[in-house]
């Protein structure tokens, strides 16, 4: 069995990949020279993602260069997601070169890199940064979790109408009305809900206490990763929307302060908002 790398060089060259991807993305937000379509009209890829997830690759190989490389516009030369998380890869990195490419289109300033390490499937350091605020989210497991080294906590907000949520729409006709279903639900329960149209900010954010609650339905483990390892180590709670553990297999999340999480959970359920496969 080969060990656990020090999680403090692993965060040295996670901080390091994601700030050069995130300059790149900040110089070429609003005018990338490509945009292509993938499984659908709602699921945007440019050459600035490809570059990004390339910067990114390229500076985990060059410190660590057996291990392995998750990446959102790669997995498909590897068999696809189940073939990787089921290959039983002991230095597992999961990276999203640009979480929120739609908004990256659109020049719209809210879109991240997100990069996770995990150890025989378990996320030891999750990194979030946003370029335009130049705000860096890390984690180490058991070491808390930070933004530009100040320490993050989640919100103490004890109910859910008092609550700030968030959540997103997914890829695919019915996923994304399933959503809809749940936001229809949610929507006099709470204060407010934002849909920024990051999975990864989304989560940071609920770390920061800056959001309550997020969730959303048909994600993948690098829209998540780094973002859980944060809200966990922040002190919230994060789940699949059926209250069962988070795990990188999970594509249906819910991600809160820990105390509204049971509340959230059982009005998605009168949504029929759960019990996804």
């Amino acid at each position: 069995m080969k060990a656990m790398h020090d999680p403090v060089r692993v965060l040295q060259i996670a901080e390091k990949a994601v700030r050069e991807a995130g300059a790149l993305m900040k110089e070429k937000a609003g005018r990338p020279e490509t945009v292509e379509t993938k499984t659908n009209a709602h699921d945007l890829v440019t050459e600035v993602d490809r570059r990004c997830e390339e910067l990114i690759s390229g500076r985990i190989r060059e410190a660590f260069p057996s291990d392995f490389v998750l990446g959102e516009e790669t997995v498909a030369r590897h068999g696809g997601i189940r073939a990787v998380l089921d290959a039983g890869i002991d230095h597992l990195w999961i990276a999203d070169p640009i979480d929120g490419t739609t908004n990256f289109v659109a020049g719209i300033p809210f879109f991240c890199a997100s990069l996770a390490y995990a150890y025989r499937g378990t996320i030891q350091v999750g990194v979030i940064y946003h370029p335009h605020l130049d705000e860096l989210f890390t984690a180490v497991r058991n070491r808390g979790a930070f933004v530009n080294g100040q320490k993050l906590a989640v919100a103490r907000t004890a109910s859910l109408r008092d609550s700030i949520l968030a959540t997103g729409f997914p890829s695919g006709e019915f996923h994304r009305a399933v959503n809809a279903r749940g936001l229809g639900q949610l929507i006099p329960k709470c204060r407010n809900i934002r849909t920024m149209g990051s999975a990864a900010l989304h989560l940071a954010y609920v770390a920061a206490g800056r959001i309550t609650g997020f969730w959303e339905n048909n994600l993948n483990p690098w829209d998540l990763a780094a973002g859980a390892l944060l809200v966990s180590e922040a002190g919230g709670r994060v789940t699949d929307t059926q209250g069962g553990p988070y795990t990188l297999a999970v594509s249906h999340v819910a991600a809160t302060n820990g105390l509204i999480h049971e509340e959230l959970l059982r009005h998605l359920r009168e949504a029929s908002a759960t019990g996804l496969e």
